[in-house]
């Protein structure tokens, strides 16, 4: 299951300009515009400049009576002028970037707290410090991490500054299989540093389009991460010989780096149940697990046969010093309380 985008910020790309009645004032009107709709600002003094002439030269309008205005005394007259004109081009300035202003900060900052909001409150159990460290990286190259979304950011992981939740959905779990997912889960935390914190189990159900907020369920903070015991007849993915898909979905706030928020665990109990019945069967599908959860954690399939990260089962139960190297770095990503 791979990363998802998902840009919880306003940006609409499709928004068409509303349109004003004819008898409201227009800001800009007549201004030329770029391809992309903005006004530049060379374009906003032209106009200025153009109307500031046309009401020396007394031309009135034809919306409304012109303001009775006192006579300028003396030297004052040419200042309050320029004071004027510089006044004028600041407030169209300023309305000029207010979509920018408004998309960055203000609609990011109430989105969480608007009825139906698909993110939660900012920050919630973050703390100021990272709550664990990752062990010193062994040096090993030979790992590969999932494709960061924005080509300045290198990687995307996993808020270190607040707990990592998970639940489990037990449903179809094969007998033997007790102890299994928490042994795994401590491997990752101790190869990444990050603190995961068992929520309980779940009966919601694996799916491919999860929602990353569901308060209702979970309460107001991004959902936790779900495991579940499933099989190909309820995640078609699962067919033929894969035996288990894991990902997160990240999000981001403008100005911020992206951060993985949510994500899923799928194994296929079927062919896990077959597993088991081989020698050293549990230890494989713990690997299997292992395997997933460093997929949510953001590692990707490496080319090398001696890692657990390699593509195939190959019969490996423990991570290689390549797997270690890329989850200790993905330990030590970005703090990002406004999440």
């Amino acid at each position: 299951m791979g990363a998802m985008d998902r840009e919880w910020f306003y940006k609409d790309k499709d928004t068409k300009p509303v349109r004003r009645p004819a008898s409201a004032p227009r800001i800009g009107s007549g201004v030329q515009r770029s391809p992309s709709g903005r006004v530049p600002l060379w374009a906003l003094e032209e106009s200025l400049n153009g109307q500031l002439t046309e009401y020396g030269h007394g031309r009135k309008t034809h919306s409304r009576k012109p303001k009775r205005v006192r006579q300028p005394r003396g030297r004052r007259s040419g200042r309050g002028l320029r004071l004027g004109t510089v006044g004028v081009i600041a407030l169209v300035v300023g309305l000029y970037l207010t979509p920018t202003i408004f998309d960055r900060y203000i609609f990011a900052a109430a989105l969480p707290y608007l009825p139906g909001s698909p993110v939660p409150p900012h920050g919630v159990d973050a703390s100021d410090v990272p709550l664990g460290l990752p062990p010193a990286s062994n040096g090993s190259t030979s790992f590969v991490l999932q494709e960061s979304p924005d080509d300045s950011q290198d990687y995307v992981a996993y808020d270190p500054c607040r707990p990592v939740d998970y639940v489990v959905r037990p449903d179809f779990a094969p007998p033997g299989t007790d102890g299994l997912i928490e042994e795994a889960v401590a491997e990752i935390s101790a190869a990444t540093g990050l603190t995961f914190a068992y929520r309980g189990i779940t009966s919601e159900a694996p799916s491919e389009n999860r929602d990353t907020y569901q308060p209702d369920r979970y309460g107001k903070r991004w959902a936790p991460i779900l495991i579940s015991w499933t099989s190909p007849a309820e995640i078609p993915g699962l067919e033929g010989d894969v035996a288990g898909l894991g990902g997160s979905l990240y999000a981001h706030t403008p100005g911020k780096p992206f951060v993985y928020v949510a994500g899923q665990v799928q194994l296929d109990a079927p062919a896990l149940t077959e597993n088991l019945q081989y020698p050293a069967g549990r230890d494989q599908v713990r690997a299997v697990i292992v395997h997933e959860l460093a997929h949510v954690v953001g590692l990707d399939h490496v080319d090398d046969p001696s890692q657990l990260m390699y593509e195939e089962n190959n019969g490996l139960t423990a991570l290689g010093d390549g797997d270690r190297a890329g989850l200790a770095l993905l330990g030590a990503g970005p703090c990002v309380s406004q999440l």
